[in-house]
């Protein structure tokens, strides 16, 4: 068979009719049909013929380059995914260039976001034409980066700015007012969405989301979740759908509910070999005594399991206090943590703000003498303090592993190092800005622009 009619396990293609100047696909024999990455597809009319709007992020990990294509829909089909999951996807036909060949092919409308390949080519394009050969890649030509570069450049605005939303409740939070500054004064637009006046619609085809009113929101580049206890179920439903529209999520809607969710945070800390005060859990009040006993016994922390900022958070300084307390929060449904005071610490705890795993500040919290919450919404004062390498590594380790991009960890010195106390998925800036004069809501905003590949 001649040279040019076979593939590599990899090959550039070339879509002129939709836009696409060039994309990398996954040459596989194993899938009957091709597919492309693609996103808020919506489904229109055009005459009497039903056609399909879709966008295409043509470079994997860079959601900035975005094409816009319509093609004539020819049908909607069940397809299986590499999970085994079935699901619903237009089907177009449109004429492919592989290396100096054009011919037509079908393709289905795929999210690939979390693939490799922005591209698969199955073998109803490669049947009579090509034969595979998987030790080579790019047989048919390769693209170099300043050629992909070049090719790309049209489509890449100067300067005009990223689209960002702020998902939140309360404008006048000081923490989200210095977002707004942040993203302005780095030449973005942001724009506060209020969680409670989002709504969204799912569809198969063409899933929305809206503001009050019936704006549609779709030109955003990426959303920052600063979202309170109170709706994280709804903020996290919101933040699904973000994503499903291919919206870049500054901490995604899974990590912020493992973090909000302090029994099941617990115990992936645990199984990472994080070092956490002992902890209890326990249904029945009939386990109480021997849960106090595992913990140490009294004195003790009883947290409520989805408290923040210090509240719902109770020292029981007796075994015969912590059993009331403890009971009392069964009598009424509430789950709850028992956890072992840490005695050494005299009410001081140490913060770490996280940012794309690095550690960008660190503070030191003190409590207000008679109080053991070192919180600075619970009055504690703050004061500027120099982790250790461990305490650093225990930070870092301890986002990624709930896989959040920006945290508050909050680490207690004990006599046997450094414990993890929680992490916090929307964690205040005022006080440790303050504290440490350190721009964090500019560190945040330059982590937006480096995963979309975005430069001034």
């Amino acid at each position: 068979m001649k040279e040019n009619n076979v593939l590599g396990s990899e090959e550039w293609c070339r879509f002129e009719e939709l836009g696409i100047p060039a994309i990398k696909a996954r040459v596989d024999s194993g899938a009957k049909t091709s597919s492309i990455q693609a996103n808020k597809i919506k489904i229109f009319t055009k005459g009497l013929e039903e056609w399909v709007r879709f966008e295409v992020n043509p470079l994997q990990d860079n959601r900035s380059i975005s094409i816009l294509c319509q093609a004539k829909l020819v049908d909607v089909r069940s397809v299986k995914s590499s999970q085994g999951i079935s699901e619903e996807r237009p089907v177009i036909k449109t004429p492919v260039k592989i290396g100096n060949t054009v011919f037509e092919i079908e393709l289905t409308l795929a999210n690939r976001d979390t693939m490799e390949y922005r591209m698969l080519l199955g073998r109803e394009a490669l049947n009579g034409r090509y034969l595979v050969d998987p030790s080579k890649s790019f047989n048919l030509g390769e693209i170099s980066d300043d050629d992909l570069s070049h090719k790309y450049r049209p489509y890449q605005s100067d300067k005009t700015g990223l689209s960002i939303g702020l998902l939140a409740s309360n404008p006048e939070l000081y923490s989200n007012k210095r977002i707004i500054e942040a993203g302005e004064m780095r030449g973005h637009k942001v724009v506060f969405l209020n969680v409670e006046n989002v709504y969204m619609k799912l569809d198969a085809t063409s899933p929305e989301i809206r503001y009050r009113g019936g704006n549609i929101l779709d030109k955003f580049d990426a959303v920052i979740p600063r979202i309170k206890p109170s709706v994280t179920f709804y903020g996290c439903a919101l933040l699904r759908q973000f994503d499903t529209l291919g919206v870049y999520c500054l901490n995604s809607a899974d990590s912020i509910s493992k973090s909000r969710d302090k029994l099941f945070a617990s115990q992936l800390f645990s199984k990472h070999d994080i070092h956490i005060p002992i902890t209890g859990f326990a249904k029945s009040p009939m386990d109480t005594k021997d849960l106090i006993r595992m913990v140490n016994g009294a004195p003790l922390i009883i947290k409520l399991l989805e408290s923040t900022q210090g509240k719902g958070v109770v020292l029981a300084e007796t075994n015969k206090a912590a059993e009331s307390v403890i009971n009392a929060f069964k009598s009424v449904q509430t789950n709850i943590l028992v956890q072992e005071f840490i005695k050494e610490a005299n009410g001081q705890d140490i913060r770490c703000f996280v940012v794309n795993g690095k550690v960008v500040a660190s503070m030191q919290r003190q409590a207000q003498k008679g109080e053991f919450r070192a919180n600075i919404h619970q009055g504690g004062a703050a004061s500027l303090i120099k982790i250790t390498s461990e305490e650093r590594k225990l930070a870092i380790k301890s986002a990624k592993v709930l896989n959040l991009d920006v945290a508050g960890v909050d680490i207690i010195r004990s006599n046997r190092g450094p414990l993890l106390l929680e992490v916090n998925s929307s964690p205040g800036l005022e006080g440790i800005e303050n504290t440490t004069g350190m721009d964090i809501a500019n560190v945040m905003i330059e982590t937006i622009e480096r995963k979309l590949k975005y430069s001034q």
